[in-house]
């Protein structure tokens, strides 16, 4: 509970206190007038009043004192104390030694001296522990941000009346009470530290190391010591210099005088405002003190004035594809010439200069880092107009070397024979392949993989092959397996007599599905497909047999042992891929030479072209097939034959002729147009 107010002057008795004797003559600020005598004339006094003179001078200036409330007598005058941001601990010592109506002084004295400071987040933040022989935190730095909150919370405030364990209490506030976990502003932001040690007793433990260390991470110690207090010690934990960080008072009564020398010190000019601090960017400003900021995009130089501009380029972390540009603070890439900046604004896209649609190339359009250039297809050279093209005719020169033909496609050309004549596996000669009897067993790949679509493709293309084919018991017999995970016979040798039976059964061929058991099926053709049962020709008839697998993956069985035992046979062996065929397997698989026996297409739709070299190479060579009787070439038959074939080859050179000498006029008619 308070105590009452003073009385006003109107009410103290109208008496004569001039023989008050002059140590009984006080002031009290604000209360009365300053040197108002207390002591009147004793001759208006009454006689009761003479008798209580004495004893009323006595006490007077005593009672005068109590009923001034604690906050008045300790409130330090002047206005309140800007300054600027600071982290400020009060480090309070509760031992035993500290007489309660002292500790309630020590109370009073740290309210009055909060009603100085600029309390705030973002100005001083203020933290209070207490201890003796154990350390309790009475609010950290960041719990409060009202005065009235702090006051408060330091009015609760119960001492702990044990031991003086001060060095304790150091090591307390220098790891807990100033981490930023407990409200203090982290080391970067460069915020002044402050720790204020009140003791009235020699420490129980050792202080000068583990205040050395508090100081050395930055903390500002004042070491106020009360009575007792041994000077030595706090000498040991003040901050330089000394004479403004060490401070002893006679009791705690008069604490007040550190409030206010304290006071005076953290209320120094602004180092900042006067100038000649020398910073480059920002000055900060710091009770007594000063320190050098940038600006952002900058760091302080070495001699902590200067500011150095940040080059993030160079720290590796921008994830510019192609170039960094640095500056002050920020960086942004930068793309090479003809590439232009994605979305992400890291990295880069070549510029489709094609994509303005303003090229007017008659075929292709390529984007290059210059600009758009004009290209054709395959077969067409570009004229100096740099847009349009012209087809090429390689057939125009004397050395393609056909024999019959020669049709110029793109960049290539191929020769082309008579009707009912083959192309031979040089590519340029043609001879008749229906003469020749030959049996052929196909393996057609029926895997998921094919697909239904691309099966029908498949089948068309076995089809073309009987196309060029004599089919009879005499001539070619052709027989069908299709494969996947299993093998199925579809048609074997012996069942078809002619082209359009087998034609027919190809047709009607299922797709089978399921996996690509390649290896399995060259076992079934060696083992069943060749059989004299399946309708195979006995050996004895040296008729040639031909086994063509037709395949469009990687098998999922072994290939190497029955591929080299249907050659063992005698079995010819050719091997066609598609697509994602596998170039090893099906060298594996096919006879040698490989560049005879091995063709390849990339897609089902363009397998066709594979036809001209299958017809070269599946045919027999003439008069070389098993049941071709040998007669004598002068036997009539034997000498119209030839007579024959003597003509029809007179006729082919001779329309080869023909068109030589049409080639040789249209060159002498162009070398006359230049001259």
């Amino acid at each position: 509970m308070r105590p009452p107010p003073p009385l006003a002057p109107a009410a103290w008795p109208s008496a004569s206190w001039a023989r008050c004797p002059r140590r009984y003559l006080v002031q009290l600020p604000g209360r009365l007038r300053p040197s108002a005598p207390l002591c009147g004339r004793a001759s208006e006094l009454s006689g009761r009043l003479r008798a209580m003179r004495g004893l009323l001078c006595s006490l007077l200036p005593m009672l005068l004192l109590l009923l001034q409330p604690w906050e008045t007598q300790l409130q330090f005058a002047g206005p309140r104390c800007r300054t600027g941001p600071l982290d400020l601990v009060f480090v309070i010592d509760s031992s035993r030694s500290v007489r309660p109506f002292e500790f309630q002084t020590m109370r009073q004295f740290l309210v009055g001296l909060l009603r100085s400071l600029d309390v705030g987040p973002n100005a001083t933040r203020v933290g209070v522990i207490q201890y003796s022989s154990q350390v309790q935190s009475v609010f950290p730095l960041g719990t409060f941000s009202r005065r009235e909150d702090m006051e408060r919370a330091i009015r609760a405030l119960v001492p702990l009346a044990q031991g003086t364990m001060t060095g304790l209490a150091i090591q307390y506030t220098m790891n807990v009470a100033f981490s930023v976990a407990e409200g203090a502003r982290p080391p970067e932001a460069r915020v002044p530290r402050v720790a204020v040690i009140v003791t009235d007793g020699r420490p129980q433990d050792r202080v000068a190391e583990v205040a050395a260390q508090a100081r050395a991470r930055g903390i500002e110690i004042y070491a106020v010591g009360v009575q007792r207090a041994d000077v030595a010690s706090l000498r040991a934990m003040a901050s330089p210099p000394l004479d403004e960080h060490v401070f002893l008072v006679e009791s705690f009564d008069r604490i007040q005088e550190f409030g206010l020398q304290f006071q005076r010190r953290l209320c120094r000019k602004d180092l900042c405002a006067e100038g000649g601090h020398g910073c480059q960017h920002q000055c900060v400003s710091s009770p007594g003190t000063f320190h050098c900021a940038c600006n952002p995009g900058y760091r302080l130089a070495a001699d902590d004035k200067s500011c150095l501009a940040l080059d993030l380029c160079t720290e590796g972390t921008h994830g510019c594809e192609h170039h960094c540009v640095s500056s002050p603070g920020f960086y942004f890439c930068r793309c090479r010439a003809g590439f232009v900046l994605q979305q992400d604004q890291r990295s880069c896209r070549a510029i489709d200069h094609c994509s303005f649609g303003n090229h007017s190339c008659q075929h292709e359009c390529v984007s290059t880092f210059g600009g758009p250039r004009c290209r054709c297809r395959g077969g067409y050279n570009l004229l100096p107009d740099g847009r349009s093209c012209q087809a090429q005719d390689l057939c125009n020169g004397v050395d393609h070397g056909c024999e019959f033909q020669c049709v110029s496609e793109g960049f290539s050309y191929r020769c082309l024979c008579p009707e009912r004549w083959q192309l031979q596996a040089d590519g340029k000669s043609c001879s008749r392949c229906r003469e020749g009897h030959v049996d052929l067993v196909l393996l057609v790949d029926g895997s998921k993989s094919v697909r239904p679509q691309n099966f029908e493709l498949v089948k068309r293309f076995v089809n073309q092959i009987v196309d060029f084919l004599d089919v009879s018991p005499e001539g070619t017999r052709v027989g069908l397996v299709q494969f996947s995970s299993r093998v199925r016979t579809e048609f074997p040798l012996g069942r078809y007599g002619t082209a359009a039976e087998v034609k027919q059964a190809v047709l009607a061929v299922e797709y089978m599905e399921r996996g690509t058991m390649t290896g399995l099926a060259l076992r079934h053709m060696v083992e069943h497909s060749f059989s004299e049962a399946q309708g195979a020709r006995p050996r004895a008839l040296n008729v040639p047999r031909v086994g063509l697998v037709f395949t469009d993956g990687r098998s999922q069985d072994d290939v190497s042992v029955w591929a080299a035992r249907a050659k063992e046979e005698g079995i010819v062996m050719y091997a066609v891929g598609v697509g994602k065929a596998v170039e090893e397997e099906l060298r594996e698989i096919a006879s040698e030479p490989a560049e005879l026996h091995v063709s390849y297409s990339p897609d089902f739709s363009t397998m066709t072209h594979l036809l001209e070299n299958l017809k070269g190479s599946i045919c027999p060579e003439e008069g070389m097939s098993a049941g071709t009787e040998l007669r004598s070439p002068c036997e009539c038959e034997s000498l119209v034959e030839f007579q024959g074939r003597t003509l029809e080859a007179l006729e082919s050179l001779s329309q080869n002729l023909a068109q030589l000498t049409a080639r040789l006029e249209d060159l002498e008619n162009q070398l006359a147009t230049q001259k």
